[in-house]
């Protein structure tokens, strides 16, 4: 989808959202997209290993708008994933604060003491065998950086794939991490439009 102030695009994995100082992570979706679109701007992020849906503003104003919607968390957002093991429960809520864990850059961590509050919603989609898995759909009601990974890891089933919050095990059972922005509901920031856009999960 696209018009003059937003576009929506379906980020592979393994391709940053923005661009690190080193030149070797030059490569960006941010780094593309001003190739055609000058005044692109990230309205938010996904982690390098996450693929799925991201809105890119095209003017400021339109940044300005979307930015104000994702403070306000107005704007819904879905994942699917593939976790570990058979989460026993069919659908969930995992409340448990998040904070940066200084002594194991870039790692996060749940901290009651001094994290930011962070909330996920979680409904099983299918359990799968041989070995045991589980297909999970999360909406996360903050944006927490690693949410979703941590909150995984916390409910005793880490997402595959994950070279961060999993273990060697879980890690070796997907080539990529298997986590994919599904869908994303919000308002036109110009027009105030109501925006539902889905993408298919590739895994």
């Amino acid at each position: 989808m696209q018009d003059e102030h937003i576009l929506l695009i379906n980020k592979p994995s393994g391709l940053l959202s923005l661009s690190g100082k080193n030149p070797l992570n030059k490569d960006s979706v941010h780094y593309r997209l001003v190739q055609q679109f000058p005044t692109a701007t990230l309205a938010h992020r996904l982690d390098l290993g996450t693929s799925g849906l991201m809105i890119i503003a095209l003017n400021k104003l339109a940044n300005a708008k979307l930015t104000t919607q994702f403070q306000q968390r107005s704007i819904g957002k879905t994942y699917i994933s593939v976790v570990a093991g058979h989460v026993q429960r069919d659908t969930g809520y995992i409340e448990a604060p998040i904070a940066k864990d200084l002594a194991n850059f870039p790692l996060q961590k749940i901290c009651f003491a001094t994290g930011k509050q962070a909330q996920s919603h979680y409904q099983v989609l299918e359990r799968l065998d041989n070995p045991p898995r589980s297909r999970i759909k999360f909406t996360p009601q903050t944006g927490r950086t690693h949410q979703l990974r941590i909150h995984s890891q916390a409910l005793g089933h880490p997402i595959l794939g994950c070279d961060l919050y999993g273990t060697p095990q879980t890690q070796a059972m997907a080539a990529r991490l298997l986590l994919h922005a599904d869908n994303i509901v919000f308002r036109h920031p110009i027009s105030t439009e109501p925006i539902n856009v889905h993408c298919p999960c590739p895994f």
